[in-house]
């Protein structure tokens, strides 16, 4: 029976040569992206910023309301159409989405290592990456075995093949996959598939390719439900990522703990946090997780 673990773990990233956290702080944050810098919104920075000034090459400025909009000011010329970055042997375009968001999560690096670490020395794994965004988890995963990339947005995984493209990997074997991910869980069940690792980053709402409607409090619990289906005792990791709800990482290990009663290993859960640079850096919180692995 798989143990739950109570005391929160914390997952920093450290950032590395493509991306810094330079400072953050009255609400902001302020990060390199390679040659350019940027200033976004960043709630979780109650705290005054270290530096006088923010020398940024452009601003996401948000919208009046809680549910996002607002739009990038740039105090100088961004390339439109983005600029390569690399995180190990994956390289990827970075580029200012009407989102706010750069193309990939940086926080999400601590989480590419620890997934390695469950998988090391294997060629042969199946692995499965659920809301993949563009592609630079999977990418990382694919050194190990056969990826299932699957992701609503037929523009993100349209950039994360091209991602893959630049990497030169575009023969590594990655299905890249334009799906639901409720459905196409479901549709895995179906078939007796099994995986040998899942990570799964679902927003707290979106919506499918055929406007299916996704809402994280109400199919969360069936999602993960599927997933465990998808995995038996000899199978090594289930990672879950959580942004912008008002919700306990407790929570979400309470949910595998119910759901993983039958299989071995052990759950955990905690906070995603990025580290500032330069002295008297902090730690900038980003997202909460569950985990579960199978070490055994």
């Amino acid at each position: 029976m798989a143990e739950l673990r109570r005391d929160p773990v914390l997952m920093v990233g450290e950032g590395w040569d493509a991306y810094r956290l330079l400072d953050s702080g009255h609400g902001r944050k302020f990060e390199s992206y390679g040659p350019y810098r940027f200033i976004r919104p960043e709630p979780q920075a109650m705290w005054s910023p270290r530096l006088e000034e923010w020398d940024a090459h452009g601003e996401f400025v948000p919208g009046s309301d809680e549910d996002g909009g607002g739009r990038w000011q740039f105090f100088v010329s961004v390339p439109e159409e983005g600029w390569p970055l690399s995180y190990g042997e994956a390289r990827f375009t970075a580029q200012c989405t009407p989102f706010r968001h750069l193309g990939f999560f940086p926080d999400m690096a601590p989480v590419w290592g620890w997934m390695g670490e469950q998988l090391d020395g294997r060629e042969d794994a199946e692995t499965l990456n659920l809301f993949g965004y563009t592609g630079v988890g999977s990418l990382a995963l694919s050194r190990y075995g056969r990826v299932t990339h699957v992701d609503a947005s037929k523009k993100s995984v349209t950039q994360a093949r091209e991602n893959a493209a630049l990497s030169g990997m575009e023969d590594r074997p990655i299905r890249w996959l334009v799906d639901d991910a409720e459905k196409f869980t479901a549709r895995e069940v179906r078939r007796e598939r099994r995986y040998d690792g899942i990570i799964l980053d679902p927003p707290k709402f979106g919506r499918g390719p055929g406007n299916e409607v996704w809402r994280l409090e109400s199919g969360l619990p069936g999602l993960v439900g599927d997933c465990r289906r998808l995995l038996d005792a000899d199978s090594k990791f289930l990672f879950l990522t959580v942004y912008a709800v008002r919700m306990s990482s407790l929570a979400l290990a309470g949910l595998l703990q119910e759901v993983f009663a039958g299989l071995p290993g052990v759950i955990e859960h905690g906070d995603l946090a990025v580290a500032e640079t330069g002295e008297g850096a902090r730690l900038l919180p980003t997202a909460i997780f569950a985990r579960w692995s199978n070490p055994g």
